[in-house]
């Protein structure tokens, strides 16, 4: 299969010409000379990389930025491919779609440092939807999701060059991971500068020494050079650290104030651009060895001969470089001059050396050159046959080795001496292997007695009776022997190895129990493997797994099912978790090396186990991983059940890092696998809906939302290889072609998949015929519909219908499945595509949801506007597309759908959840006031009074611009209205604001549409208003500002308090005072400054305790404790000022006391005994 290029595109004609048009020192063509790389090999340098710079430049550029991404793009193209271009703008778009954001705001700004603008990334930086915040809400078109969520939103409309991160400090919508990625993106560049400024500052002071007195100091070397500035603040910095070493601390604050201008602290205030050297007592010990100077040395390796340069290089860079001035060429020639004086002096010194070095050769000639003495046969006087008896022996033919051929033993060598061999054999090129023939060496002229010879050897100490001599005695001369050294040591080797080393032995067990002739010593050595590591880490693990591969492919499925799974077995229920961690592991790794039947049955059994039985959620987490491997390897159909039970066994894990690799690995690997035998439409998908409809028809008195969301999760994540199964279905698939021009497919074309196994490209095979594949789809869509497209169909047929049939069945009420239900609609019909939700999806919901008032008669059961069909609709479906139209399609529905449940007097909860569901997501918010702009100009008092009520919906999470300027306003308009009921209605959106703006203006006239309703007369007697005025003040009053809390909501909760006790009607006294209790409940958990306690809080708490005794005897206990706990703090409050200046008085003494004794141990040294001293007793 051809390898995915995602970057298989040519240049734009702009970029054609603007690269044509570059000077040759940014990119060579090949037709200049230069070596393109060879086929086939990506990571050869590539063709129009910049020629090689002459050794004299010293300000060569780097290259551009096509260079650059030529060079980071050569690995995916294709081999042989070595002229092919890629556009800026293509590496553009692919940064933005995988979310590399920073890189890209990297790479646009470096683009427009350079003067190139790309339109792509100044549109999309430009643009502040990219950049809004989003939670739980589906984004739009332009909005690109990232890892945690799309990126959030600043508090005003700006973008991000112009953001400014110090003004929304306290902005409660945005996160702090933000700030943290920019900000840190800032503080990269500015160590860059300060690198820079640093070895300019190096250059400047290392140039202060005028090149002058440089050259005279070179002509005549007797005379010193005096100190360079940097030189005197490196030998400063050494010097004031010698001092303290050594304890000479006067000396060195004497020297530091000498010194005022450095700071001896920070090796980086000397200036200079490298390491710290070493410390004086190490320069002074060097400084008399025989390391030659750094003058002295001669790096050969690095001179380039300029005839060996291409022909065309000199031509090419010296006309870009500017000619060296006269006085610098003279001052090279001269440095050029003293190298070559120098190593003139080395010739003839080396020249001298090889002259002594030559005659003691000679010399050492003539004392070998005398004849060999004869040979002592030390068993001639003990065997009859001489020959066969001495391992030593002059004689040409071979003597066989002891040991049968295995081992040398060594323990009998007779000569301790180290001989030198003749000159004849030092001069043959060829060594002779030990297994072949044994050693010669040269045997003394002497006549000792072979009994004397051994006793004198007898006094060499050598050890050969233990194991470890009798091992080192016998050198093996073949590779069985060597493996059989090696099984009977390493298991004595590995206890006494550091365990952070124990890695380094992987190698030296694998190869040695791959190619050991015994079984025993084979899993003796597998087992040390296993147990390597007490508790090995992730690296090691990945180091054991790579070997036991390893293992696998050298050996074969027999061997690894016989010795490698009874090591995973034994290890299954292993005290700590790293080694089950390993175990599991292992069975995903070796499941492509395992035979087929027992990749099914026995290590599918042990994943199953330790996935029910196993608690670290790090284990449960890689079986899953393990277990979507092990599927993708399954051959036969009878495991389709058990498959199906363990998906919804791991989805159900209460850990959500186990749940996330179920949706990342197991569940596509799950879908492929059932996509193969078939089952995909007519099996899993159908088996999932039943269980969520069969959830629905249990949980009519209370649903499982835990379990809802778990299998709308796992369908959810069905809908990619859905999909790919209807495009490779298609009556077009036959018809794709990847040959020619094929577009990229854009970015935001599909939602960003939770795992590259989501990918539709990748289940496809690649970008280029899935691009193809949906050519081909939108125009079958558009043009020929769908007749004979069975895949399809059965979407369109079966799967929509029976998902809003389950959608009308759902709680509007439910907030969490709705939002569930809405992001899988938008999952589906963004993957769908855009001519599928126009003409498949919207019609069947907008036929469902026909707006007439017939549709909300809940006493005939036509009550769909109610259900949760119209949020999901709302949020899920209109909300897939951003554009104008879909925009107005949007409004337009919100409007209806107010109109008409207000003029029929139905339930809100449908309109509710959809208001709560997009004010989520601050991109909808100036949508949602166009839509409520609508209701407070309608001329019913009754779509009003919803449109008002909806304020309170949308004002949460609001920024306060949008709201000073919007809704304030229009919650205003609707105050000024003649109707009692719509103002009543803006009391909570009027509190909403209390609570979370913090603008004082705002506030103020806030203040005053409140005051106006609890003091204007015309309002006296609205016993709605009040209570409504009550619950929003027990609301907001926790949250709202504390000054506001104190000079406006308590006052006036005593005043309705106080009111309340002349209150003749007893229904209106009894609710207006249970919400008072409801609201000092609330608030008696603030802080409340005594002033307001003692003048409001507690007359106010008494007003209502004097109801309560005649209305709520249950409800007079509590707040009789309530007014004693609020007596008892107002108490010691007054005790607490009566001592608070005695405790002033105290701890000033106690400060001025401590003062004096750190100022005492501040004139200490740290000699202990004179800090004995301080705390000895006055005589």
């Amino acid at each position: 299969m051809a390898s995915v290029n995602p970057f298989n595109l040519s240049d734009s004609e702009e970029e054609a010409e603007r690269r044509h048009n570059e000077t040759v020192d940014t990119e060579r063509s090949p037709s200049d000379g230069a070596p393109g790389p060879p086929p086939g090999n990506p990571f050869s340098p590539p063709a129009d990389a910049e020629p090689p710079t002459l050794l004299l430049s010293s300000n060569r550029t780097s290259p551009s930025v096509e260079g650059i991404s030529v060079s980071a793009a050569a690995t995916s193209v294709m081999a042989g491919s070595t002229d092919t271009r890629v556009s800026v703008d293509v590496i553009a778009a692919q940064l933005l779609r995988d979310q590399y954001i920073l890189t890209a705001l990297e790479f646009h700004t470096e683009l427009l440092e350079a003067g190139r603008e790309l339109p792509r990334l100044r549109d999309y930086f430009s643009n502040p939807g990219n950049f809004e915040r989003q939670s739980g809400t589906p984004p739009a078109k332009d909005q690109v999701l990232g890892p945690g969520g799309p990126l959030n939103r600043a508090g005003s409309i700006s973008t991000l060059d112009s953001l400014d991160f110090a003004r929304y400090s306290d902005d409660g919508n945005r996160e702090t991971d933000e700030r943290v990625a920019v900000l840190e993106f800032e503080l990269r560049k500015a160590k860059e500068t300060i690198q820079a400024l640093r070895a300019n500052l190096t250059q400047a002071a290392e140039s202060e020494v005028s090149s002058q007195e440089r050259k005279n100091f070179k002509s005549s070397p007797e005379i010193q050079e005096p100190i360079r500035p940097l030189e005197k603040r490196a030998l400063n910095f050494l010097v004031n650290e010698y001092l303290l070493k050594n304890e000479y601390k006067l000396s060195s604050i004497t020297f530091s104030d000498e010194n005022d201008d450095q700071d001896f602290e920070l090796w980086d205030d000397v200036g200079l651009n490298i390491p710290k050297p070493p410390d004086l007592l190490q320069l002074y010990r060097n400084c008399g060895s025989t390391h030659p100077s750094l003058r002295d040395m001669v790096d050969v390796s690095v001179g380039v001969d300029f005839s060996e340069l291409p022909g065309n290089c000199i031509t090419q860079e010296l006309p870009k470089k500017p000619d060296l001035s006269q006085r610098q060429q003279t001052e090279v020639v001269q440095e050029l001059e003293y190298q070559l004086s120098l190593l003139s002096s080395e010739k003839q010194s080396l020249a001298e050396q090889i002259k002594k070095l030559q005659s003691e050769i000679q010399t050492l000639k003539r004392t070998v050159s005398s004849p060999p003495p004869a040979t002592l046969n030390l068993g001639s006087q003990n065997s009859p046959n001489p020959s066969s008896s001495s391992v030593y022996s002059t004689d040409p033919p071979s003597v066989p080795p002891i040991d049968n051929g295995k081992y040398l033993d060594v323990r009998g060598v007779s000569d301790p001496e180290k001989d030198h061999p003749s000159p004849q054999s030092t001069s043959q090129p060829r060594i002779q292997s030990c297994s072949k023939i044994s050693a010669q060496f040269d045997q003394p002229n002497r006549k000792l007695s072979p009994a004397f010879q051994q006793a004198l050897l007898s006094f060499c100490r050598m050890c050969s009776d233990s194991r470890l001599g009798a091992e080192v005695s016998r050198i093996a001369d073949s590779e069985a022997s060597v493996m059989l050294m090696l099984g009977r040591c390493l298991p004595h080797i590995v206890p006494n190895v550091l365990l952070a080393k124990r890695e380094e032995l992987i190698p030296l067990i694998l190869c040695t129990a791959c190619l050991h002739p015994e079984p025993k010593e084979r899993d003796q050595l597998l087992h040390i493997l296993f147990n390597l590591i007490k508790r090995p880490d992730d690296e090691q693990r990945q180091m054991i797994l790579t070997g036991c591969v390893a293992f696998a492919r050298h050996v074969g499925p027999t061997r690894v099912e016989a010795e490698l799974l009874p090591q995973c077995w034994e290890q299954i229920n292993h005290k700590y978790p790293e080694r089950r961690l390993l175990v599991a592991e292992s069975c995903g790794a070796l499941a492509p090396y395992l035979p087929k039947e027992i990749r099914s049955s026995l290590v599918l059994s042990m994943l199953q186990q330790m996935l029910a039985e196993d608690k670290a959620d790090m284990v449960r987490e890689a079986v899953v991983k393990s277990l979507g491997i092990i599927m993708g390897y399954i051959d036969g159909s009878d495991k389709y059940s058990q498959g199906f039970e363990l998906m919804l066994l791991s989805l159900g894990d209460p850990s959500e890092r186990v749940v996330n690799a179920v949706h990342q690995v197991f569940i596509p690997a799950f879908a492929a696998w059932t996509t193969e035998l078939g089952n995909l439409q007519t099996g899993l998908i159908p088996s999932l809906l039943a269980r969520i409809e069969k959830l629905l028809t249990q949980g009519e008195h209370g649903l499982d939302e835990h379990k809802l969301h778990i299998f709308l999760s796992a369908l959810q994540s069905l809908i990619p290889p859905l999909f790919a199964v209807v495009l490779q279905n298609a009556p077009f698939t036959s018809r794709a072609k990847v040959n020619g021009d094929i577009p990229t497919i854009e970015v935001t074309r599909f939602p960003r998949p939770a795992s590259p196994l989501q990918d539709v490209a990748t289940i496809i095979g690649s970008r280029e015929m899935l691009s193809a594949l949906l050519l081909l789809y939108d125009h079958q869509l558009e043009h020929e519909g769908t007749t004979g497209w069975d895949s399809l169909l059965w979407v369109v047929n079966q799967l929509l219908p029976q998902l809003i049939e389950i959608v009308g069945r759902i709680n509007v009420t439910s907030s969490t499945c709705v939002h569930e239900f809405s992001r899988f609609f938008w999952r589906l019909c963004r993957t769908f595509g855009k001519i599928f939700t126009n003409t498949k999806v919207k019609p069947q919901f907008q036929e469902i949801l026909r707006l007439s008032e017939e549709n909300v008669d809940i006493s005939e059961g036509n009550d769909v506007l109610t259900k949760a069909t119209v949020p999901i609709y709302a949020t899920g479906v209109l909300t897939c597309y951003n554009q104008e139209e879909d925009r107005k399609l949007l409004v337009g529905f919100l409007e209806d759908v107010m109109t008409t449940l207000s003029l029929s007097h139905a339930p809100l909860d449908s309109l509710k959840a959809s208001f709560v569901e997009l004010g989520a997501n601050p991109v909808y918010h100036e949508l949602l006031l166009t839509v409520l702009w609508y209701g407070v100009v309608h001329t019913s008092a009754l779509v009003r009074c919803t449109a008002a009520r909806m304020f309170e919906l949308v004002l949460r999470g609001m920024s306060e611009a949008l709201v000073d300027r919007r809704a304030a306003p229009a919650l205003i308009t609707l105050c000024s209205g003649p109707e009692f009921s719509v103002r009543i209605s803006t009391i909570p959106a009027f509190g909403t604001i209390m609570e979370t703006v913090t603008q004082k203006e705002l506030l103020e006239r806030v203040k005053m549409q409140l005051s106006s309703f609890l003091e204007d007369p015309q309002y006296q007697d609205q016993h709605s208003l009040h209570t409504e005025i009550i619950r929003t003040f027990g609301r907001v009053g926790p949250n709202a500002e504390p000054r506001f809390r104190d000079e406006f909501v308590l006052p006036h909760l005593h005043k309705l308090a106080l009111a309340n006790n002349s209150q003749t009607v007893e229904s209106k006294r009894i609710d207006i005072a249970t919400q008072l209790f409801e609201a000092y409940s609330a608030l008696s958990c603030c802080f409340i400054s005594e002033d307001v306690m003692v003048n409001h809080f507690l007359p106010g708490l008494r007003c209502l305790h004097a109801d309560m005794e005649q209305l709520s005897p249950e409800h007079e206990v509590i707040l009789g404790s309530m007014i004693k706990e609020c007596e008892i703090k107002v108490e010691n409050r007054g005790m607490s000022d009566a001592q608070g200046s005695i405790s002033i008085a105290s701890s000033l003494v106690g400060e001025d006391a401590k003062t004096k004794f750190l100022s005492k141990m501040g004139q200490l040294t740290t000699s202990g005994a004179m800090l004995a001293n301080v705390f000895q007793r006055k005589k």
